[in-house]
């Protein structure tokens, strides 16, 4: 029994068109980054990105269940003694680019390196219904039927 392994010749790369409104953010994000690493297809091979191109619309209409709208927070250091800063989702979804908060929420939820820096390029998400990638004519992939538990009503 031999192991297969994928080349690059190999790899079929589909676009998907995700609509994140009323779905919870985690839940989302986790199948955005299986198909991202390539896991939902049998040619899965761990060191080839495999995954495919994920463009996610009406990122500012996802939901974060229970208080973590206000409790969950987000860190970064400005470089300087003590400038850790702190933001909650909620002023990061009221704020210029709430599409942040599905970004994060992905990148968080894949492994470390160089292959996942460049899966993650494959990754597009807009705030708002608009995107530019119809020449690509992306799949619909609807979150919402997969688990009764992946939407809520606000």
């Amino acid at each position: 029994m031999k192991t297969y392994t994928a080349t690059p010749a190999d790899i079929e790369k589909k676009w998907i068109l995700i609509d994140a409104e009323g779905l919870v953010v985690g839940r989302m994000a986790s199948i955005i980054a299986s198909r991202l690493r390539g896991k939902h297809k049998p040619t899965f091979t761990p060191h080839m990105d495999c995954g495919d191109n994920i463009v996610v619309i009406n990122a500012d209409k996802a939901i974060l269940t229970g208080d973590k709208m206000d409790k969950k927070k987000y860190y970064w250091h400005t470089g300087y003694p003590g400038g850790i800063k702190e933001r909650t989702a909620r002023k990061i979804f009221e704020g210029r680019f709430p599409e942040r908060v599905v970004q994060k929420a992905v990148e968080r939820m894949m492994p470390g390196g160089p292959l996942t820096r460049q899966q993650l390029k494959n990754l597009r998400v807009y705030a708002g219904a608009e995107h530019p990638h119809d020449a690509q004519q992306p799949e619909k992939l609807d979150i919402a039927v997969l688990n009764s538990k992946n939407a809520r009503s606000a």
